[in-house]
């Protein structure tokens, strides 16, 4: 792979990582839960919009990475946004990582190291 496909790569990596934190942050800051006002504090949050944002610009590099790569290759590697965001979500918000999910994260590591490799 050449350089150019790598920092495409890690940067929608990068982008919708915080995406995804950006939503979860949105998701927790309201207390009440359900309802109209629950709807009403979450369009006005400010995480909801930065992760609409990153995720846009996601979306932008994920089209120049696409342009480089084959479909079946770039899906692969694109999985391995679900390891940055799990250990994200370890960091940020004390989530579990089960040993499931630590064995779920070496298959998509080595998934992604094979299909690099190639």
């Amino acid at each position: 792979m050449s350089i150019l496909i790598i920092i495409l790569w890690l940067i929608n990596i990068t982008c919708d990582t915080v995406g995804q934190i950006a939503f979860k942050y949105a998701a927790i800051t309201s207390k009440h839960k359900q309802g109209l006002y629950y709807w009403q504090r979450l369009f006005g949050n400010y995480w909801l919009w930065l992760g609409f944002g990153v995720y846009f610009m996601g979306f932008i590099f994920w089209l120049a990475f696409l342009s480089y790569v084959p479909l079946s290759q770039g899906i692969l590697l694109g999985s391995f946004n679900m390891i940055t965001v799990m250990l994200a979500g370890r960091v940020l918000f004390k989530e579990q990582l089960t040993p499931f999910r630590l064995i779920g994260i070496l298959f998509i590591t080595l998934g992604v190291v094979l299909v690099g490799l190639n």
